[in-house]
């Protein structure tokens, strides 16, 4: 399968009243159990490098992981770049090999924000690929607070940058460990009313498997990035091998064992988005 953009995965998944997952990606474990899982499911996934990933590891190297694993997997990979903040970043993603870049200007003054994005949109588009933009600002657990995103701010953000999915913040928070999440509906209802793209929610971890699933039948939010879901994953997955073999030494072995775990917890995310 080659490689796919938002658009290449999103506009089926709003005709199929299904939505796509959007994995975060620290390490190789993580890349080949996400990749096996969607062939597995039947369905696209997004490999996304956010920035904690990019300070651990080079985005050259990550552009070629993705793309690697892309251009051998059976169904279509979005090799995406996750929360970059400046024109720089989306230039060298491109040049990496990245099929879709997220522009995130949510922490700008809206014009700021609306001239930044509708500049990584210009650099996109002569390579036909897909561009991710936020307005309002999701926050974190224990950390910024969000910023609810105003419906009509939202429909200037995506008529003056030409976007091809929209991040929005309603209730959504990054780095939660509970799914704790309470959805404003009439305020994605007011938005989906003002606007055409579709909708992203960063944060999908703290969300309930049962309000993605009515999110992704019912609405416009076709991508969920998830992140800490799979990292708790990860990490109870490598504390029980550590446990069961307290002599294990080769690492190879020691983070390989994470791999099925993790390959499992993405199967069961992803089909609960489908439609």
């Amino acid at each position: 399968m080659t490689l796919a953009t938002l658009n290449d995965v999103l506009k089926p998944a709003e005709k199929n009243c299904s939505a796509i997952a959007g994995l975060v990606v620290l390490g190789w474990e993580d890349a080949i159990a996400f990749t096996e899982a969607a062939e597995e499911v039947g369905c696209p996934v997004i490999l996304q490098a956010g920035p904690g990933s990019r300070r651990h590891t080079p985005l050259s190297v990550l552009g070629k992981m993705f793309t690697y694993l892309a251009e051998r997997a059976s169904v279509p990979v979005v090799c995406h770049l996750d929360h970059a903040h400046t024109f720089e970043e989306c230039s060298e993603a491109i040049d990496c090999g990245f099929t879709s870049l997220m522009i995130d200007g949510s922490m700008l003054p809206l014009d700021d924000n609306i001239a930044l994005t509708a500049r990584v949109k210009g650099l996109a588009k002569p390579h036909k690929l897909s561009v991710e933009g936020e307005i309002g600002a999701v926050g974190y657990a224990g950390g910024a607070a969000s910023a609810m995103t105003d419906p009509e701010e939202a429909a200037r953000f995506e008529r003056e940058t030409g976007i091809d999915a929209l991040a929005i913040s309603i209730g959504n928070v990054h780095l939660q460990t509970e799914h704790a999440a309470m959805i404003d509906w009439t305020r994605l209802a007011d938005i989906q009313s003002l606007t055409r793209a579709p909708l992203v929610l960063h944060g999908g971890s703290g969300i309930p498997p049962s309000v993605r699933r009515d999110l992704a039948r019912e609405t416009r939010v076709k991508k969920f990035n998830i992140g800490t879901e799979l990292r708790l994953g990860f990490g109870n997955a490598l504390r029980d091998y550590l446990a069961t073999h307290p002599a294990e030494f080769d690492r190879l072995r020691i983070l390989s064992a994470p791999i099925a775990p993790m390959k499992n917890i993405a199967m069961e995310i992803m089909r609960n988005l489908q439609a």
